[in-house]
């Protein structure tokens, strides 16, 4: 299951704050502010909001199950933080826990998706935000989290129907952002540098997900251009 960002949620600007040439020449009247990171942080300044739509989905056919503010951070990926890793989670539970505990602030932690048995998909963080999923700040603002129904002692929690489900918002995430579909990219929880959980743990089957996201890609890009890839 997903974990906090140990304090992140109390981080502002941050390292992307304002930039201002040479410290001392604010006082001197002479603020020099570089392009690229206005673009990132003008919305972030208080009572400034990025323009947005309440309940959007990135994933089309998801079902909107917003998660607690408390649990994720606004962002405006990947303006500001680049989208370049898919972690996979496994809720040590059943898909309605999940939806329970990532609605609630004291939980500290939620995904951006969750797969239930039957492949239902519950979105619950935009990706456009940092989710606190995986335990390491860096990581959770690099990626999308995607949380599947079930155990990771129970094989059987991994149905063909979850995989297929869960390999389509995958494709579609890759395609959205131009991740490539391999084990560096698309990563478990357990790998995430300073992580302590185990999941997806051993009998999540990555060589056949991997083939699955593969298979959806390609069905994708054949669907909008009438091409196939090689």
């Amino acid at each position: 299951m997903s974990e906090n960002e140990h304090g992140d949620g109390g981080r502002k600007l941050g390292r992307r704050a304002l930039l201002f040439g040479g410290g001392a020449a604010l006082l001197g009247g002479a603020v020099v502010l570089a392009r690229d990171e206005l673009a990132r942080t003008w919305w972030q300044v208080p009572g400034v909001e990025k323009p947005r739509v309440e309940g959007e989905l990135d994933h089309a056919g998801a079902q909107w199950v917003a998660a607690s503010p408390a649990n994720y951070r606004r962002a405006d990926r990947p303006a500001d933080y680049r989208i370049d890793r898919v972690v996979i989670h496994v809720v040590q539970g059943s898909f309605d826990t999940a939806l329970k505990v990532f609605r609630d602030p004291a939980h500290a932690a939620a995904a951006h998706y969750v797969v239930r048995k039957d492949g239902h998909v519950a979105q619950m963080i935009r990706e456009l935000d940092v989710a606190f999923h995986a335990g390491n700040r860096v990581y959770n603002e690099r990626s999308i989290g995607i949380e599947h129904e079930g155990f990771v002692d129970r094989p059987a929690d991994f149905t063909d129907a979850m995989y297929r489900s869960s390999a389509r918002l995958t494709a579609d995430i890759c395609g959205r952002y131009g991740i490539p579909v391999d084990r560096t990219h698309l990563i478990g929880h357990v790998e995430v540098p300073g992580a302590d959980h185990t999941d997806p743990g051993p009998h999540w089957a990555w060589d056949r997900y991997l083939t699955l996201v593969r298979e959806a890609r390609d069905a994708a890009s054949t669907a909008s251009t009438g091409t196939g890839r090689a």
